[in-house]
């Protein structure tokens, strides 16, 4: 029988790292929102895996290579590290429809909303002998897009109001997360984990 876990998924760039407007290319662009490392950190102190789930179009369009946001992630740990906390994976695509790529076109179909990254983790996790539990995990992002893969995934949608801050946006498209949250830290410490004390 399958060990069965519940997982974070975390939108990066806006949620847990200050959106700059662009892609983030280097360790010196990557800036924490203030106390995300400490919210991943309860999570992780509650039980959660934590799996990030990106689009890095960047890629495609010659901004960022991969093993830039490869490093950047690495970055990311270290800092979450200082606190006893890392994520278990991050899982980003690179295409973007209006900048075809040889390399990239194949992963088109990963690209949030679309819930293959997520499905893509849940199926990893499944190769260790872990089952997701889908009705206890979250997906938590910033963006209209984060929610809708959340929903597409079978996940329990947040949305944060940092970086791009789409609140309006989801209300004009009926697409409803199931809370919304100032930032990654009220999303995690003042709902998620008093939700699973309920």
């Amino acid at each position: 029988m399958a060990e069965r876990i519940k997982v974070l998924f975390l939108d990066r760039d806006g949620t847990i790292n200050k959106d700059l407007g662009t892609y983030v290319s280097s360790r010196a662009e990557f800036v924490l929102i203030e106390r995300a490392d400490e919210a991943i950190a309860s999570a992780r102190a509650a039980g959660f895996r934590i799996v990030i789930i990106t689009n890095q179009a960047g890629i495609a369009r010659g901004i960022v290579t991969p093993e830039a946001v490869e490093d950047v992630n690495d970055y990311l740990n270290e800092l979450l590290l200082l606190k006893g906390a890392f994520f278990d994976s991050c899982y980003y695509c690179p295409s973007h429809p209006k900048y075809p790529h040889p390399e990239y076109d194949r992963f088109a179909d990963c690209r949030k909303p679309s819930p293959r990254m997520v499905e893509k983790a849940i199926e990893d996790f499944r190769d260790e002998g872990l089952e997701v539990d889908l009705g206890n995990s979250f997906f938590l992002g910033d963006k209209v897009i984060d929610v809708e893969c959340g929903l597409r995934a079978g996940l329990r949608p947040i949305l944060v109001r940092t970086g791009h801050n789409e609140e309006a946006l989801c209300l004009e498209r009926g697409v409803a997360p199931e809370h919304v949250a100032d930032d990654l830290y009220q999303a995690i410490e003042g709902y998620i984990l008093p939700s699973l004390n309920r």
